[in-house]
């Protein structure tokens, strides 16, 4: 897969694929950044630390059973497994799966003025390692 327009990714949470509800997805992964400058070069050095990361996503609300708030709701406060590929094609070089674990610690049911499609928006740190496989 080349340049690609991200229309069809693939997102699970807790095993439940919520796929076809997802506006936007966003898997942030950062690495503290740790200075390590001594005497003699002028320049600061670094060098990475603890890795972490988030999951944003954006999803239509929908309140019948096994869709959003169904999934989500039961899980808050809970560490659960979540993944995310570009595309839902199978998994591979050109369409990595990243796997991992999520803490599900806010969610926001119900957000909206009358007349505006109903949506959440949820933004959950990684709890443990992230892997990103291809095949």
């Amino acid at each position: 897969m080349a340049v690609f327009t991200y229309i069809d990714a693939a997102v699970t949470i807790n095993g439940v694929d919520l796929s076809d509800h997802v506006t936007k997805a966003t898997l942030k992964i950062d690495v503290e950044d740790k200075e390590t400058t001594a005497m003699g070069s002028g320049w600061k050095s670094r060098t990475g630390g603890l890795k972490e990361g988030s999951l944003e996503l954006e999803l239509n609300q929908d309140f019948a059973t096994s869709k959003v708030d169904a999934t989500i709701w039961p899980l808050l406060g809970t560490v659960v497994a979540v993944t995310i590929k570009p595309t839902s094609a199978a998994t591979g070089p050109a369409n990595p799966q990243y796997s991992g674990t999520v803490l599900i610690k806010e969610y926001t049911p119900l957000d909206g003025s009358v007349g505006d499609l109903a949506k959440t928006s949820v933004s959950w740190p990684t709890s443990g390692a992230i892997t990103r496989a291809t095949t």
